[in-house]
């Protein structure tokens, strides 16, 4: 194992109401597709807008949004996330509200996430936490609905997620929403607003993502803190695939009925699509074999009950 000391990224990507699986691409231009919003040149797009990488120093770190916004989406995005010791970092990917990262900056701290705007804010969140060298990454997830979380989910991965690039997707339609892994499903949030349950079906997100330090609470709990002999630290990101995703632009959807050529070529299968017998039995793997945290296990936490929709099926 590497030293004590140890670093930790934070990368954070935010999305505004956005669901997909995260799996092979299209013809994706982080040029045309991404701005770079801070970093002081950390951040860089290269090979004619193929890639992006986002560096971490001890003075700053990085980020950048999506130039669209989306109502339901499938979103997929190849990482590449922080090698060696990592610790004290997080790779942060996430779907929400415009802008919420100004008033909530440990969103920073996400690998994947979509995000909408406003104090009743939606999101929905993909982080990598970093690790000691030999040490799992944790993968930690997370649903926002009307400014409320504390839905979190946490998973080792079954492969050595610096060695590579992986896709990580989100599919989000008015039934669920699925968190994938190289097209394996690995979490699953329903819609039970008929049991009173939040759920994101109104409010555009963004696609943020952001590397940052979080040694203050991202490995061991604060315990291991970032080794910045090792710095710069880079995740990189390529293949990013919007193609079946509803975009919001002046108050109307890319997949309303007045657009006929995008709403039925691209959006009508997954707006209503479902797990299948074989997703659901890969899902089940997933969450027998590396899920490792559980909000909806965790008594201690809800001393007056477990919230609502842990008591389904």
């Amino acid at each position: 194992m590497a030293s004590s000391t140890s670093s930790r990224v934070i990368l954070m990507l935010l999305m505004p109401l956005l669901l997909g699986s995260l799996t092979a691409a299209s013809a994706s231009n982080f040029n045309r597709d991404f701005d770079i919003t801070w970093g002081d040149g950390r951040a860089k797009i290269l090979n004619n807008g193929d890639l992006l990488t986002l560096s971490l120093d001890k003075a700053s770190g990085s980020g950048f949004q999506s130039n669209n916004e989306y109502l339901y989406g499938k979103i997929d995005m190849e990482l590449k996330l922080v090698p060696g010791n990592s610790a004290g970092t997080v790779t942060a990917y996430y779907h929400s509200i415009t802008n919420v990262h100004s008033a909530n900056m440990w969103f920073q701290c996400m690998p994947l996430q979509l995000s909408s705007k406003g104090s009743t804010w939606d999101e929905i969140d993909f982080e990598f936490l970093g690790n000691l060298s030999g040490d799992p990454y944790i993968l930690h997830t997370n649903v926002f609905t009307q400014g409320k979380g504390n839905r979190e989910q946490q998973f080792y991965l079954w492969f050595d997620p610096t060695a590579d690039f992986h896709t990580y997707s989100i599919l989000w339609n008015p039934k669920q929403i699925i968190f994938s892994v190289d097209g394996t499903p690995i979490r699953e949030f329903k819609n039970l607003e008929s049991m009173g349950v939040p759920f994101p079906t109104n409010q555009p997100m963004r696609i943020y993502s952001s590397l940052w330090n979080a040694d203050d609470w991202a490995t061991r709990g604060g315990l291991v803190k970032t080794d910045w002999t090792q710095a710069p630290f880079t995740a990189s990101y390529r293949n990013f695939n919007d193609d079946d995703a509803c975009v919001w632009s002046s108050g109307a959807s890319s997949c309303s009925s007045n657009n006929p050529s995008s709403a039925s070529s691209n959006c009508i299968s997954w707006l209503s699509e479902e797990l299948d017998t074989s997703s659901q039995g890969r899902l089940k793997w997933v969450q027998q074999n590396y899920l490792i945290y559980n909000y909806c296990r965790d008594i201690k936490r809800f001393p007056q009950g477990l919230p609502p929709e842990c008591n389904t099926s």
